[in-house]
């Protein structure tokens, strides 16, 4: 039991992980022993996590584009540059795009869908043999991929792509799971609601203020994110198969 959420000895691979729910992630998977590779875009701010990250174990920094099946083969083989295999994928990416519905344009559906439905696929499907190295080692590997509760519950936001892909994601969790672990890899997820990033600026800057439509009466904290995702990702989420963790602080079922 004293090991129930140790990740000692494991390699993690945390897309978008230079910042906001990534890297709380992170941070928390290197707390608790594992080797972390956090992959981004953003050469220069992903460099700096990844050198402020270090400080609490061996986090690499892998520098590309997810965006879609072709980028997400790219950080695929990116990755397996360092490691033959891999015990942890978190499929935390993503972006979002708001507009009238009348003025919705295609780029914004394609730029998100893209990056968060289907990279998480396509990553996944790439990263597919050293996964299954991971789990030949005598524990389960663990898929987590990062939802929304926007595809949950309906936000009265005009972000149709960003809710439509969430929604997705969840639905693509189940089947993903129901394929993998037979190959002894679990597929969860996690659909938070509002923690502090540069995708929602209101949690990060107003945080107070959007506090007061929050049963719990606060913000996401990194504790609240890390201890999530640690769940998962350890012994002891093993018997989470397919299904996806809201760490909303009551906000969906307010919504409801």
């Amino acid at each position: 039991m004293k090991d129930l959420f140790s990740l000692k000895g494991r390699v993690a691979l945390i897309t978008g992980g230079s910042r906001g729910i990534g890297k709380m992630i992170a941070e928390g998977f290197l707390h608790q022993g594992a080797k972390v590779y956090i992959a981004a875009r953003k050469g220069s701010a992903l460099d700096e996590t990844a050198a402020e990250l270090s400080k609490l174990g061996p986090c690499v920094a892998i520098n590309a584009d997810a965006s879609g099946a072709d980028g997400a083969k790219a950080m695929a083989e990116a990755f397996l540059k360092h490691e033959s295999t891999l015990d942890i994928l978190v499929n935390n990416a993503g972006a979002a795009w708001g507009a009238p519905f009348d003025e919705f344009p295609e780029a914004g559906w394609d730029k998100v869908v893209d990056l968060n439905m289907k990279t998480p696929f396509f990553l996944t499907q790439a990263l597919h043999g050293a996964l299954k190295a991971g789990a030949a080692k005598g524990h389960l590997a663990k898929v987590i991929n990062i939802a929304s509760i926007d595809g949950i519950s309906v936000n009265m936001g005009e972000t149709y792509s960003y809710a439509a892909s969430k929604a997705g994601v969840i639905h693509l969790t189940k089947r993903m799971a129901m394929r993998l672990i037979s190959d002894g890899i679990a597929v969860s997820a996690i659909a938070p609601g509002a923690f502090a990033s540069d995708m929602n600026r209101m949690a990060r800057d107003h945080g107070d203020m959007v506090a007061q439509a929050i049963p719990a009466k606060r913000i996401g904290t990194t504790e609240d994110m890390a201890g999530a995702a640690i769940y998962l990702a350890s012994r002891a989420g093993d018997y989470v198969v397919g299904s996806t963790l809201i760490v909303d602080g009551g906000v969906t079922y307010m919504r409801s």
